[in-house]
């Protein structure tokens, strides 16, 4: 059960946890976190999520030997996040908010897409709006320009790279400096990374949105389909 306080639900995103409560209750997929439903009170609304026993995928990275994942590990996370995520634009879903807190992992270890806070039903599919996290945002969101479902392809770049190595690709000492590192796609890979792995997100890390790998060319993949 997923609690949210009417109270702290600010002035104008409302429509935003209506949005959330429409979509996630109309997806279906394995990889998806299912919403049974929702009812509210007064001061609360409720919502009845799939109960994924194995928490969050951040605390599970925080967790592990050097606080990173290896590729045996990572690839089929990066498999089924693709195999949910093509399943989701396939229904004009862009998600917009990939990243490690908002995947869950369910009894048998599989990710399960959890937080559907920032995603939209987008029958345009051209969004203009700033949201998700600097970390994990592309160039066109941060440049202010219109966006579709590509955001997500980077995204699932970000998160492989974050995986390998513990920490977003853009890391840096200010706002200033993680922005300009994105809007160039500047992203320097650990000696430890391999080359399957480096090649996977040099695909998805692309500033161009059209030039990045679609979900076909992510499940296909050789490092992909060798783990």
């Amino acid at each position: 059960m997923k609690v949210l306080f009417i109270n702290q639900i600010e002035e104008g995103i409302e429509h935003q946890v209506r949005r959330e409560i429409e979509i996630q209750t109309h997806l279906r997929h394995p990889n998806i976190l299912r919403m049974y439903g929702y009812f509210y009170d007064d001061r609360r609304v409720y919502f009845i999520l799939e109960f994924a026993p194995n928490g969050e995928l951040y605390k599970a990275l925080k967790a592990a030997s050097n606080g990173r994942f290896d590729d045996k590990r990572t690839a089929p996370y990066i498999r089924q996040l693709a195999d949910a995520m093509k399943y989701c634009h396939s229904k004009k879903v862009i998600h917009r908010d990939i990243k490690p807190e908002n995947l869950l992992l369910g009894r048998d270890g599989e990710l399960k897409i959890a937080d559907f806070g920032w995603s939209v039903h987008a029958p345009s599919s051209r969004r203009e709006t700033l949201c998700g996290t600097l970390d994990y945002l592309p160039p066109e969101m941060v440049l202010g320009k219109s966006h579709d479902h590509t955001v997500d392809l980077w995204g699932a770049g970000v998160l492989c790279y974050e995986l390998l190595t513990g920490n977003p690709p853009f890391m840096a000492e200010t706002y200033e400096g993680t922005r300009s590192k994105i809007v160039n796609a500047q992203c320097t890979f650990p000696n430890y990374v391999s080359e399957g792995a480096r090649d996977l997100i040099s695909k998805l890390i692309v500033v161009k949105p059209e030039q990045r790998l679609p979900w076909d060319g992510v499940l296909a993949h050789p490092w992909i389909l060798q783990h």
